[in-house]
């Protein structure tokens, strides 16, 4: 029977694993290897990796440490951070990733996106877009970590990437960010309504009744977090950590 993907998403500054809050205040939580580690052993379904600050030091996410990963996890997992270019994917692609994730670049050049989906299949990409409501509650669309608001609206540059080649996206809320207080349901339930490829929720999860909920009222196909994964207990202590199969199960089949 089906079940959502439940997917842990993993920021890289350098090749240290962080944290950040609202996308600020990043805090080091530790090895990447040693947690896709700790994943293998909880059974993960799929990882996610992105390097929050490759694009704006102008760079693409470590080689080397995607090669380690790939080495690794036994689960399928993606990366993004800075991929530009198609022999970007194709190194990526060949070093393990199943799928490669953009983000930046989206606002200003589709073809490497289009290529990359003529390519290797529209599966193999991921369209990463983050979202920050303004003070009247308009949801804009923000790239490089956050830090340039785009022109586009926000489902006109959704339709772009989906018409463009993108296999699933990935619609995160810098608002709910690390907050731990649930998704932004509305935000999920529009890109949601209006495409016709899967839509990964990210941002604010904290209990597995979040995850529940964004399926089950914003019709996320995956649900995505950070805190949730690396965090535990009211002070939040780095432990990585995963459901068990059976608790997924049973929020989500009925």
């Amino acid at each position: 029977m089906y079940r959502p993907r439940v997917i842990p998403v993993l920021l890289l500054k350098g090749k240290g694993l962080v944290k950040t809050v609202k996308f600020d205040k990043s805090r080091y939580i530790g090895d990447p290897i040693n947690a896709v580690r700790i994943f293998n052993d909880l059974e993960a379904d799929e990882l996610v990796f992105l390097d929050i600050t490759a694009t704006r030091e102008n760079r693409t996410i470590d080689l080397a440490l995607v090669k380690e990963i790939g080495d690794e996890a036994y689960m399928p997992f993606a990366v993004g951070g800075g991929i530009r270019k198609v022999e970007d994917v194709e190194q990526i692609l060949n070093l393990g990733a199943e799928k490669v994730v953009f983000n930046s670049i989206l606002a200003s050049d589709l073809s490497v996106l289009e290529e990359t989906a003529k390519r290797f299949g529209r599966q193999s990409t991921i369209a990463s877009i983050d979202v920050k409501k303004s003070l009247f509650g308009k949801k804009n669309v923000l790239i490089r970590s956050g830090k340039t608001k785009i022109k586009t609206p926000l489902l006109d540059h959704v339709k772009r990437v989906e018409d463009a080649g993108a296999g699933e996206i990935l619609i995160n809320s810098i608002d709910r960010d690390g907050m731990m207080e649930g998704y932004d349901l509305d935000l999920v339930k529009v890109i949601s309504e209006n495409v016709d490829i899967p839509v990964i929720a990210c941002g604010g999860a904290g209990g597995l009744h979040h995850f529940q909920q964004v399926v089950q009222e914003s019709c996320a196909s995956a649900v995505a977090a950070g805190s949730f994964f690396v965090y535990h207990g009211p002070r939040n202590g780095v432990l990585i950590n995963y459901p068990e199969k059976q608790e997924l199960n049973e929020i989500f089949i009925q």
